[in-house]
């Protein structure tokens, strides 16, 4: 929903990438931090990429992967405009297996063109999806997809079991982000709270009070008795503000 967002999935996706590695296996090589030596290196402008000395990846540091992660992925994804929850879980995706398949696999769920970009016309659809099923049937959806494709690859058997932990606690992570987001303020429309009403008929008894007060104090100053608080006023006027009070209920604001 907003950029600080970024910080946190950035963490979050950090705790699965970890430091450096080099597994023999992974299509990707040379990794640290989640960057792969081919993505720091067209990132530096380095070409052709093998160019590259891994000792540029084993050395990165964290403000370059930040910047890294946000322009190659958080916003290649639109996380900024993303829900809370669904944020994280297309950032993630879209670190382990490409932002465009990432958006692509999101557009498949929402029945629009496949084309690996997030517009307009995407992100109608996702509103309206969410007022349809809500945002957590689409991080379910996304995540069960996500998985479903990992499944097919050939390395699965060798990354399966982390992948399959990931994916769960993205998905388990967003969705208590999704959870905690809808939060809603009480508008002016909003009915009063049961302690407001007491208020209001406690307001309503203090009104006839001061009234029946003003009733007795003009009595008494008829009957040759001064009331200490209605100094200066006759009984007439006391008898007429009573009655003002009492029936039209007028003065008491500034009154008590």
């Amino acid at each position: 929903m907003v950029a600080k967002n970024l910080g946190f999935a950035l963490r979050e996706v950090l705790k699965h990438e970890g430091g450096y590695v080099d597994h023999p296996r992974d299509p990707g090589g040379a990794t640290n931090m989640g960057i792969t030596r081919k993505t720091l290196a067209n990132w530096r402008g380095v070409k052709p990429w093998s160019e590259l000395p891994k000792s540029e990846v084993r050395g990165l540091k964290l403000r370059e992967v930040r910047a890294i992660y946000k322009t190659q992925y958080w916003d290649k994804v639109a996380g900024n405009k993303l829900p809370l929850g669904l944020d994280l879980a297309m950032f993630d995706f879209a670190v382990n297996s490409g932002p465009a398949r990432a958006v692509k696999t999101l557009q498949a769920l929402l029945n629009v063109r496949r084309d690996g970009i997030i517009g307009v016309i995407t992100l109608g659809a996702l509103k309206r999806e969410i007022g349809r099923v809500g945002a957590k049937k689409i991080i379910q959806g996304l995540c069960k997809a996500r998985l479903s494709f990992l499944r097919r690859l050939k390395i699965f058997s060798t990354f399966g079991r982390g992948w399959k932990r990931r994916v769960a606690t993205v998905e388990r992570v967003a969705l208590k982000l999704a959870k905690n987001s809808a939060i809603f303020l009480p508008t002016s429309n909003s009915k009063p709270k049961e302690g407001n009403k007491k208020m209001d008929i406690l307001s309503g008894y203090k009104t006839y009070i001061m009234g029946a007060f003003m009733v007795v104090a003009a009595v008494g100053q008829l009957a040759g008795l001064d009331l200490p608080g209605f100094d200066g006023q006759s009984a007439t006027q006391l008898l007429l503000e009573a009655f003002a009070i009492i029936f039209l209920r007028k003065g008491i604001k500034s009154g008590v």
